[in-house]
């Protein structure tokens, strides 16, 4: 059977609600119940068509093969880097935060951007306090940490492990490095001058004050820096590369789930070991992490229709060159979440002849140039808008806390990615792609 194109119409719902809500309807949103209720009228109407004509194993395969999966690594990362504590005021020096952002863009590929972000944020801004010019820091660490780091690994982004589950191999991604030290060079160069203007800038009272107010920085939680190895092993070699039985049709399900077995059992040592003042200093809940696994069952079950159309109709885009998918994925991932944007330009790009050097994947070939290009859009252009990616909103609703004037919605666009991030983006094009 043919999909008709109205079976996509709940997925550009779902997608319009992440964007638009937040916006207009800010608190009623932030309610996880009413998000579910968003889901469900959105997301059972499409299972429903699904499996009455004749789609079920493409359903099953959508929810059991990547939406589980995705959430139990997610979930995991969330529970150990939430037991991680970093506390501590340095002297902000120009330095002192250039070297804040680039460890936690090293990081963000390791513990995954919102893990990076959600451990450094809180010090980085302590450090900061003294000083009155700090929103340029917040801006740029939105950038760093909570995006463009996040490139190198499946672990780092979830549009990158979404590919990483659709039999991208872990090591490929290390093809991204050219692009990740392009990117994060130029953003810390730019950030460093910026810095060092605003700190000519401050007043001597600002800056007295903050050299005699130091604290040296302190670690809690160190185990889960283990759980943290443990996971990245799990994931880069618990798959079915090197365990053959995981893609036997007729394996148990725990043959089929061992990595997720695996990493909910790390994920449990991780809150068991960890003592409770850890996670309270890291003011941890449950609340991101259930709001992430209800919209994505949302996007995993509206997108399966969609998934399917794209695959039907991909020649009738007319992409074709890498930096056709590179602006397509990045523009998308602008203001609609970027971790389907990329299964979506992923599907498409499966259905173009792949020219070598290309990857061949359960789901077809694909010219590797062309997955990098949909990859690195879509990690990179998530820093575009505060809807890009997940914890940019997190990052901004933390630096309000704290009273730090933070640009609008559109302030943050015009003010900052126009003028910052896309000529960098340009040239990371221009270069690579």
């Amino acid at each position: 059977m043919t999909l008709p194109f109205y079976a996509a119409v709940p997925f550009v719902l779902m997608l319009l609600a992440i964007a638009v809500a937040p916006l207009f309807a800010e608190h009623w949103w932030e309610n996880n119940k009413n998000k579910l209720i968003v889901v469900l009228a959105l997301s059972v109407p499409t299972a429903v068509f699904m499996l009455c004509n004749g789609f079920s194993h493409e359903l099953e395969h959508q929810m059991f093969a990547d939406y589980v999966p995705f959430i139990v690594l997610l979930a995991a990362l969330f529970t150990i880097t939430g037991g991680i504590h970093l506390s501590g005021d340095l002297m902000a020096k120009p330095l002192t935060n250039t070297l804040f952002l680039l460890i936690g863009f090293v990081l963000a590929s390791i513990m995954g951007t919102t893990g990076a972000a959600m451990m450094l944020i809180r010090p980085l801004l302590d450090t900061n306090q003294q000083r009155k010019y700090k929103t340029h820091t917040v801006l740029f660490f939105i950038a760093a940490v909570a995006n463009c780091g996040g490139l190198l690994t499946p672990l780092g982004d979830p549009p990158l492990l979404l590919l990483y589950l659709r039999g991208v191999p872990f090591t490929w991604f290390a093809h991204l490095l050219p692009m990740w030290a392009t990117a994060g060079a130029l953003l810390l160069i730019i950030y460093y001058i910026l810095d060092t203007y605003y700190f000519k800038k401050e007043e001597w009272i600002n800056i007295s004050a903050d050299m005699r107010e130091k604290v040296p920085l302190r670690i809690g939680g160190k185990i889960n820096f283990i759980y943290l190895l443990l996971v990245v092993l799990s994931v880069a070699f618990i798959n079915e590369t090197y365990i053959k039985q995981m893609a036997d049709a007729h394996a148990n399900i725990f043959i089929k789930h061992l990595r997720d077995i695996i990493l909910v059992i790390i994920a449990a040592l991780s809150l068991r070991t960890t003592k409770n003042k850890v996670r309270e200093l890291n003011k941890f809940s449950w609340s991101p992490i259930l709001e992430v696994a209800v919209l994505f069952l949302g996007i995993f079950v509206t997108m399966c229709p969609a998934l399917l159309l794209l695959r039907e109709h991909a020649a009738e885009f007319g992409l074709s060159q890498a930096h056709h998918f590179y602006y397509a994925a990045g523009a998308l991932s602008s203001f609609l979440d970027n971790a389907p944007t990329a299964v979506v330009f992923y599907n498409v790009g499966i259905e173009i002849p792949a020219v070598a050097p290309f990857l061949s994947l359960a789901d077809g070939t694909i010219t590797q140039i062309i997955l990098e290009a949909i990859a690195v859009g879509a990690v990179f252009f998530g820093a575009m808008t505060y809807i890009g990616n997940g914890p940019n909103f997190m990052i901004k609703a933390i630096a309000d806390e704290q009273k730090i004037p933070m640009p609008s919605f559109f302030g943050y666009i015009f003010k900052f990615s126009l003028i910052v991030l896309l000529p960098i983006y340009v040239l990371v094009q221009l270069i690579f792609f």
